[in-house]
């Protein structure tokens, strides 16, 4: 028998609250943080931005690495998971994908360095790109039938190929501030759109 606390919560059942919530309050900052100075930022700018002790981050993830993976697995969730919810909630299928590829740039550039942080764990990165693609290809691919059938695009586009030519396009957006992937990504899915019949 659990002995509840004032709250009417067993107190184990209220640290693992307390855990969570700081791991996600981690992997939230240290996503920002890895956007603006790269993920070999330091670990102290994380805890701050967390608003946590380091001891806390690495009592979560005890090195680099299993850090930048969480981060990188937690942003395919939320993109994976953002599909079907848009698909319910934007006005068309259409602004469903609209929608969607925007959250995908976003976690594209979100990820730059990963590579180089994983370099020495070839596995890992290895089994990383296989979970990006079986989450994110059928959430694709959904959501690319979706507007097909409601004739907003032309059916017959890969999943793969969508997201392959996507992330091409976000390719050297670090280097140059006078390229916006964003304005040619627009011109690819207004390529994608439907003629429609006078």
């Amino acid at each position: 028998m659990t002995t509840d606390g004032p709250t009417g919560k067993s107190p184990s059942r209220g640290k693992r609250a307390d855990a969570q919530r700081n791991r996600e309050a981690v992997l939230a900052a240290a996503a920002e943080v890895f956007v603006t100075s790269g993920v070999d930022a330091p670990i102290r700018q994380i805890a701050a931005r967390a608003g946590v002790g380091m001891a806390t981050i690495y009592r979560h993830f005890p090195t680099r690495a299993d850090l930048v993976t969480a981060v990188y697995r937690h942003q395919i969730e939320a993109c994976a998971e953002a599909g079907p919810n848009l698909l319910a909630s934007a006005g068309s299928p259409f602004d469903a994908l609209r929608k969607w590829i925007d959250l995908f740039v976003d976690f594209l550039v979100t990820k730059h360095g990963l590579a180089d942080a994983l370099q020495s764990d070839n596995d890992r990165f290895a089994a990383l790109h296989d979970y990006f693609l079986d989450r994110l290809l059928p959430v694709c691919a959904q959501l690319l039938d979706a507007a097909a059938d409601a004739g907003d695009i032309r059916p017959g586009t890969q999943p793969y190929e969508l997201m392959r030519g996507i992330g091409n396009l976000c390719i050297g957006h670090d280097n140059d501030p006078r390229y916006d992937p964003r304005r040619l990504i627009a011109l690819l899915l207004q390529g994608l759109r439907q003629p429609r019949t006078p």
